[in-house]
């Protein structure tokens, strides 16, 4: 057992081994899973970050690169070098180098700009995509370079809405065809691209809800794209030529969907945040196995305070995920979403949530 090895030798005399910080050798030492680091979009508090999978925390500060009290409702990795990662706020994009320890702010067409939602094309990580919202117009932008430089591309969306502007809410990239590209909005419906980004069109309007939520693309089998709008999940295995209802009332425990994450070595599992309703009093994560079409909730140790919000799984940790509520519990799972326990850490409103290597 580990705890008959001493600390020092540990720490400083295992033989073959190069010198490693302590944490990171403890976890080797012990078999435990790669070590992880944490970081918390909040609204109003920046971005806070824990690197050591949730046993502390602090806010990147204006030292760091976050101006004071910003509001980052996004956040996306790379996805070949995890230590890179995008942060999008309501002033512009931020980029961080070294796994969001410091931060530099982005300079180009999303300056000033309300950033709602990243996606970068897991096949051809230069090309990224984002979208805008309240209290900015709905436009969705496109690189080509990595996130350095940004140009807008045509989309007709509302100007007003029921909740008053419409915001972006997800980009999703089909997995086995980047040219398709799936656009949700926030109150005003699902937006597809079939040329890249190119080119926009209405999408989805067999869903009588406009209230998108969230989408996602899993490879399956079958293929099926999944979107959650404010009180259902629909899915379509035929790129949106017919939708089938999941019926929520029937097969969940709450009606309120929000987050959404397919798990990154198993295209057929999928993890979707629910709650009572926003911000609500309470919530949970469901998970299905098969695609979407059959869904069971998952335990968490202890009730959250709101609707489950966000979720997030670190493709280089596949057993471990992490699932935020909308007013600032935070869980995590090591048993590939089985089971959740709350981490003592509490947050203000949480917006987005990624895992990154420590």
């Amino acid at each position: 057992m580990l705890t008959s090895v001493p600390d020092s030798r540990i720490q400083h005399c295992i033989e073959g081994q190069s010198a490693l910080p302590f944490p990171k050798l403890l976890r080797q030492v012990s078999g435990m899973a790669t070590a992880t680091s944490i970081l918390v979009g909040t609204v109003g508090q920046g971005i806070m970050r824990s690197p050591d999978g949730g046993e502390t925390w602090q806010r990147a500060g204006v030292n760091q690169g976050i101006y004071q009290n910003a509001m980052v409702r996004a956040l996306k990795r790379h996805p070949s070098n995890p230590e890179i990662v995008f942060a999008g706020a309501d002033r512009g994009l931020f980029r961080s180098d070294d796994g969001g320890q410091h931060w530099t702010p982005v300079d180009c067409a999303l300056n000033g700009k309300a950033v709602f939602a990243l996606s970068i094309d897991p096949s051809q990580p230069d090309l990224m995509y984002a979208g805008t919202g309240t209290p900015d117009p709905v436009e969705v932008y496109r690189s080509s370079d990595g996130g350095s430089t940004w140009e807008q591309r045509p989309m007709e969306v509302a100007k007003e809405c029921p909740i008053g502007l419409p915001l972006t809410t997800a980009i999703a990239i089909d997995p086995t065809n980047p040219k398709s590209i799936w656009f949700g909005i926030e109150v005003d419906g699902l937006r597809h691209s079939i040329d890249g980004g190119d080119t926009w069109e209405k999408a989805g309007t067999d869903i009588p809800n406009l209230d998108v939520h969230n989408v996602a693309v899993t490879a399956g089998p079958p293929k099926t794209v999944i979107v959650v709008v404010n009180n259902d999940v629909w899915t379509t295995t035929d790129e949106g030529a017919s939708w089938r209802q999941v019926g929520i009332r029937d097969v969940f425990p709450y009606t309120y969907p929000r987050g959404i994450i397919v798990h990154p070595d198993d295209p057929r599992t999928v993890f979707i945040t629910i709650g009572d309703t926003t911000p609500g009093q309470t919530g949970t994560v469901m998970k299905s196995t098969d695609a979407g079409q059959t869904w069971e909730a998952m335990s968490l140790s202890t009730p959250p305070n709101s609707a489950m919000w966000v979720v997030d799984i670190l493709p280089s940790v596949p057993d471990s995920a992490f699932a935020g509520s909308r007013y600032g519990h935070l869980y995590r799972s090591d048993d590939r979403g089985g089971s959740w326990r709350k981490l003592s850490r509490e947050f203000s409103e949480i917006a987005a949530v990624l895992s990154v290597p420590a």
